[in-house]
């Protein structure tokens, strides 16, 4: 139970990320968003990492084996690398309509299931 808590908290915990990092390429479009300068936009960003922070801590403290979890800190990292990347792809697909899921994604996804299989490989 702590494995799959802790994978939900770091799939919230990249979903925050996702739009503090990239969002505001989007909220561009906005009018409003347009007006405001590089620092505004900044501490926006901020204020969305921060629930970031919120989820991203606490699944690493409760899924990491030394604290009683099921994972070894190489498989936090993986596990989370995985779901930073399926939340950026369907984001990207979803929120920007230029950007197209190429066949050359499917390969490098297929690599980063081989990676996790490997990682968790005793």
């Amino acid at each position: 139970m702590k494995g799959i808590f802790t994978i939900i908290l770091l799939v919230l915990s990249n979903t925050f990320m996702t739009f503090a990092w990239y969002g505001h390429l989007k909220f561009s479009e906005m009018r409003w968003f347009n007006k405001l300068g590089i620092v505004s936009i900044v501490l926006i960003s901020w204020g969305i990492a921060l629930f970031e922070y919120m989820f991203q801590v606490p699944a690493n403290r409760l899924g990491y084996k030394e604290n009683g979890g099921p994972f070894s800190l190489m498989e936090l990292k993986v596990i989370q690398e995985v779901i930073t990347l399926l939340v950026f792809t369907v984001f990207s697909v979803v929120l920007f309509k230029n950007e197209n899921f190429r066949y050359n994604h499917l390969i490098g996804f297929v690599f980063l299931i081989l990676a996790v299989y490997f990682m968790f490989k005793k």
